[in-house]
């Protein structure tokens, strides 16, 4: 007969075979696993010229999207790789012009709207239909007059006069952003010239803005002079055209995008990357002060500068408190002392805010400051709010597509802008994430969530509603070169 110990053994054997061979969840490819490697291939795609000539690259790509469709169907990244997908097939039809390729299409986004009725891609694939529905071939002889129709038909679009107010810019030395200021929209062109000798030219980056003129008293040449930029200059080249050129030293690349209210389009010029900071090569030296046993030296390694967005600020006063006098920026703008102050002491890293008094600035500004100051992390600090009275939680965002309602509400909300005005933004969100830190601001923001509702609940909170992590396409996270999340802390 078997003594106890034995018995014991053999049942913690079998237990150890069980935990080694048996499928564990958490080691498991998710959806959203496979959602970021469809995108990463995607990506590659998008910026080699020669794989996009080849029918198979684009499948493969289609291919990963779908495969996060079938492993999850109902799940919230189902909706957003199907129409990834969709999307996929019409860039690919442009190319091929065959039929079969927009009749994929159609029947995808077709799908979206019948299976995620309440998403924000539904209205967006009834768009994208209502485009695929004549053929997207070569132009017939009835062309002309339709578009002569067209021009007609919307006569106060063109006559509307829109005034450049003004240029602005933050520079590092690996790094420029200028912003050009206007009072409406309009549309926009640009291009990079090359070096011309012969008539004493520099390397240029132009943008000309339709049906435009300059305001008065603008400035039209601020000199910049950085490892990047020598100067921006405004000029108004026909009666109804301004022209704004940057005049280029050297680069790496460029990203060129539009904001709503107000409208602004942003130009980011990126140079090579920058020599170690002083403040890297302490890190030794800064390791040695932490407790060997806190998490707090985890957290530090590789980190030493950090830089905490208070949301809103000056006139904008954010989200109106459930207590009267109480105002989302000047919640916020006490919660970014405290954790300052805080990682100060126990991170001994290098903290700059965004803002430190009621001042206003622009959404622009604040990723401007995170990366002349080449900071390792950015973080940008909010209260949410809601309708009902009931609501409570903690979600922490990262930059992406957004994946559901709730989420694109969040963002209109934190940009000053209308939902309608976040689906145009994500049809170009994949362009101007592709220098994003969507991986690791991934990380990031689960770690943070996680903390956040552990620390609570150690201190005795007993209503804790974890919301998760989310993505949306925040204004204030576009172009950041580090790391990125938006904190909704609580419900104000």
């Amino acid at each position: 007969m078997l003594n106890k110990k034995t018995i014991l053994f053999s049942l913690l054997i079998c237990c150890y075979a069980l935990a080694v061979l048996w499928p564990c969840k958490s080691f498991a490819i998710t959806a959203k696993d496979k959602y970021f490697k469809a995108e990463t291939c995607y990506k590659k795609l998008r910026n080699n010229s020669h794989k996009q000539k080849y029918r198979h690259n684009w499948l493969l790509c289609i291919e990963k999207f779908q495969a996060v469709y079938k492993q999850d169907p109902k799940g919230p990244w189902a909706a957003a790789a199907l129409y990834m997908s969709g999307g996929l097939y019409c860039k690919l039809y442009k190319l091929s012009l065959r039929e079969s390729d927009r009749k994929e299409a159609i029947d995808i986004f077709e799908r979206i709207i019948k299976q995620f009725p309440k998403s924000s891609y539904k209205h967006k694939a009834i768009k994208t239909i209502s485009v695929l529905s004549p053929p997207l071939l070569p132009a017939k002889k009835k062309s002309p007059p339709a578009v002569k129709r067209v021009k007609k038909d919307k006569p106060h679009e063109t006559n509307k006069v829109v005034t450049v107010a003004g240029l602005r810019y933050w520079s590092n030395p690996s790094y420029t952003r200028v912003v050009i200021d206007a009072d409406s929209e309009t549309t926009y062109n640009h291009r990079l010239l090359r070096k011309d000798p012969s008539i004493h030219k520099p390397k240029r980056l132009y943008v000309d803005l339709d049906n435009s003129r300059l305001g008065d008293g603008i400035t039209k040449k601020i000199p910049i002079h950085d490892d990047l930029l020598s100067d921006a200059r405004a000029g108004q080249v026909t009666a109804d055209m301004v022209r704004v050129v940057v005049d280029i030293k050297s680069f790496k690349t460029y990203k060129i995008f539009s904001l709503k209210n107000p409208f602004r389009i942003v130009i980011d010029v990126w140079g090579t990357e920058t020599k170690k900071k002083p403040s890297e090569l302490k890190t030794a030296e800064k390791d040695k002060k932490i407790p060997t046993s806190a998490l707090a030296k985890q957290l530090a390694l590789g980190v030493n500068c950090i830089v905490i967005d208070p949301g809103h600020g000056g006139r904008d006063f954010g989200a109106p408190g459930y207590l009267k006098g109480v105002h989302e920026k000047d919640v916020v703008l006490k919660i970014a002392k405290k954790l300052a102050e805080k990682i100060r002491k126990e991170l001994q890293c290098e903290v700059f805010l965004t803002r430190t008094s009621d001042r206003y600035l622009t959404l622009e500004e604040r990723t401007a400051i995170a990366n002349t100051k080449n900071a390792d992390l950015f973080i940008s600090i909010h209260t949410n709010a809601a309708r009902s009275r009931r609501a409570f939680g903690i979600e922490t965002y990262f930059l992406n597509l957004a994946t559901d309602d709730e989420s694109i509400l969040v963002a209109a909300r934190e940009n000053a802008t209308s939902t309608k005005n976040i689906s145009d933004l994500q049809t170009i969100l994949s362009d101007l994430m592709q220098n994003a830190k969507i991986n690791e601001s991934s990380r990031l923001a689960s770690h943070v969530q996680t903390a956040l509702c552990k620390c609570l609940k150690k201190n005795n909170y007993s209503r804790i509603n974890n919301k998760g992590v989310k993505q949306a396409p925040f204004y204030v996270l576009l172009g950041a070169q580090m790391p990125s999340i938006l904190i909704e802390t609580a419900f104000i």
